[in-house]
């Protein structure tokens, strides 16, 4: 039957037509993308924790590119642009769960920090072997079960493609979006016209905090998310800020209670985040994340069997048409085995030959799981955070077993998750890609060539990125929570040094507990539980809006609904695009002690009326939209 669905099935352009796909426009077009996207994710994940696929707004953009701007129209060559640019932000949403956490760790130890080459090359290498590793799988999970694995964000990536006479309007969502978010960011930060943090902290007997970041990009994040995953953070973070942030000031008293090195009743309420709900948060993420991972063994189980099945259909594949022509599978086990070899000599890197063996036998086991996930739920349900504390644990138990616990052992263990997470990451994004290229008729080694130029491009600049931000504001700050990367810190701390308040770890354990016996969903909330209020508050505003839309209650048919939650969603990803851009701009301004202050303060009128603005120009292209 499954032979039957793929067998049938006819791509958009046909296998025996050729279009230009791999050009320098495409080519150049992509890494700019890339760059872009790479650069935007990182700074968004190291706010909230979360980043978004680019797939769809790099697709729009490159269409407008390609299309409008260069007079090209070949759909393969959008394809490829978009298969390039998506693969910078896939690269970095890996990169922000790991990396940052080796400069908490570093800097808690007073040793060196991460080098810029150090991030290149864990960057790189993980990045390539991610799209190595789904190579093998693509014609198992994408081809064979096509109809049965939707691939949400490839499917949808394919149909914005399909519609490439809309792309002029969807692209000028998109840029109007950027413009929005940068100026708003612009007036925020760099001229400081009005602040974007408010707050009210409740007097005892009852010290709650509400408030909230008015950012374009949490706005956007929320409209992006929905309400229902948007009301599920900021549960969370009420379950924080509300709820144990009151108890422990009312019990804790004058107690200093580790990890705080101080009285709790010297602490704000900020402090008592920083030392306690940031700790029972991580437990709570923590049991999330391995629940992920155990429901998915079935999916792992029948992905294993099945590749294992067509192993001998992918070594012996000769076939000569054009869409089913992947890169050769000796070229692959080639690069796979350089790579291993370069892990093993590289001076920089140092992990040797048992970290190099858990690498490869740990980044193809945890690929596959990721290829599956991504296809049959969405990335959004991929669960990264799960599959690298996994790692970690067990790389750190495995190392603690062999080896005295010092320094290089314990750079050596983030190092292999950092890596693998990478792993992870890209393989979602690989298969999703693939998925799109299937879907519009791509020549798919082209592809696959393609997500490598965006790994290597976006590997060489992200070096530079982090190290920008860490110089900037630093990681773990209330400007870059960074709550996965301190979630990875407090995982390798705890196996290797036995240093973590296990009471506040085994309550946030509880908590996911309570979670998923209620059958809710456990990571949304046990995140929130990680973040500040000022995040949630103004990403769940986003959700209201776009739950709005989504509702009976303004009486819209499907053809309506959908075209505004496009249109909504992509200037969503323009806002985030444009704050994210001017805050690496600002953070160059910061490091280089650059001040544009005016001297001019609105106070909270003018926050609440430029947002206002904001929140307007939202509707204008979400509920507003003409159709």
């Amino acid at each position: 039957m499954e032979d039957n669905k793929y067998k049938s099935y006819k791509p958009f352009i046909s296998a025996d037509t050729y279009l230009p796909e791999l050009t320098v426009t495409s080519i150049v077009s992509g890494i700019v993308l890339a760059v872009i996207f790479g650069a935007v994710n990182a700074y968004l994940g190291l706010k909230v924790g979360m980043t978004i696929s680019a797939s769809i707004p790099a697709a729009v953009v490159s269409m407008s590119m390609t299309r409008y701007l260069m007079k090209r129209d070949s759909i393969l060559e959008n394809n490829m642009v978009q298969t390039i640019g998506s693969a910078g932000e896939s690269l970095v949403a890996g990169a922000i769960f790991t990396i940052p956490a080796m400069f908490l760790w570093a800097k808690d130890n007073y040793i060196q920090l991460p080098s810029k080459e150090y991030i290149i090359l864990i960057a790189i290498f993980g990045g390539i072997l991610g799209v190595l590793f789904m190579i093998p799988l693509r014609r198992v999970l994408i081809v064979k079960e096509h109809g049965y694995l939707p691939y949400p964000e490839g499917s949808a990536c394919a149909d914005v493609l399909f519609a490439g006479e809309e792309g002029g309007d969807k692209a000028k969502a998109t840029f109007i979006g950027m413009g929005c978010g940068a100026i708003y960011k612009i007036l925020t930060d760099v001229f400081k016209l009005f602040p974007y943090r408010l707050e009210y902290v409740f007097p005892k007997p009852f010290p709650a905090t509400i408030g909230g970041d008015f950012l374009p990009a949490l706005l956007g994040v929320g409209f992006i998310i929905g309400k229902r995953t948007a009301g599920y953070m900021l549960a969370g973070t009420m379950l924080g800020w509300v709820i144990f942030i009151p108890m422990i000031v009312e019990f804790g008293g004058d107690l200093t209670v580790f990890p705080g090195n101080i009285s709790i009743a010297s602490l704000n309420n900020v402090g008592i985040w920083n030392y306690y709900i940031r700790y029972i948060g991580a437990g709570a993420v923590a049991f999330g994340g391995f629940m992920a991972l155990i429901k998915s063994i079935p999916l792992i189980y029948k992905t294993i069997i099945e590749t294992t099945k067509g192993y001998n259909e992918i070594v012996h594949n000769q076939s000569i048409l054009r869409t089913e022509k992947d890169l050769p599978f000796s070229t692959v086990i080639l690069c796979i085995l350089f790579i291993w070899i370069l892990l093993l000599i590289t001076p920089t890197i140092q992990i040797g030959l048992l970290g190099s063996i858990i690498i490869i036998g740990f980044g193809y086991f945890f690929a596959t799981v990721s290829s599956r996930v991504v296809g049959l739920t969405g990335s959004s349900s991929n669960p990264i955070s799960g599959m690298t504390m996994a790692t970690l644990l067990i790389t750190g138990i495995i190392y603690k077993q062999i080896n005295p616990v010092d320094h290089n052992v314990i750079k050596s263990v983030f190092t292999i998750g950092s890596i693998i997470c990478i792993i992870i990451a890209m393989a979602g994004d690989t298969s999703q890609d693939l998925k799109t290229g299937f879907l519009v008729g791509a020549t798919p080694y082209k592809q696959q060539i393609g997500e490598m130029i965006g790994v290597i491009s976006t590997g060489v600049v992200l070096g530079g990125i982090l190290l920008l931000f860490d110089t900037a504001w630093g990681f773990g700050t209330s400007e870059l929570p960074a709550p996965q990367a301190t979630l990875m810190k407090l995982v390798v701390e705890g196996v290797m040094d036995g240093q973590l308040p296990w009471t506040l770890i085994f309550i946030g354990i509880g908590v996911g507990l309570m979670l998923e016996v209620l059958q809710l969903p456990i990571l949304p909330i046990a995140i929130g539980l990680c973040l500040p209020i000022y995040l949630t508050t103004i990403i769940f505003v986003g959700g209201i809006f776009r739950g709005l839309l989504e509702s009976n209650f303004l009486n819209f048919d499907d053809y309506e609904r959908k075209v505004k939650v496009d249109s909504g969603v992509l200037f969503s990803s323009g806002m985030i695009a444009g704050e994210g851009i001017i805050g690496i701009l600002f953070a160059l301004f910061s490091v280089l002690n650059i001040s544009l202050d005016l001297g001019i303060n609105l106070g909270c009128i003018g926050t609440l009326l430029f947002f206002g603005l904001l929140i307007y120009m939202m509707l204008k292209w979400s509920i507003f939209k003409k159709t």
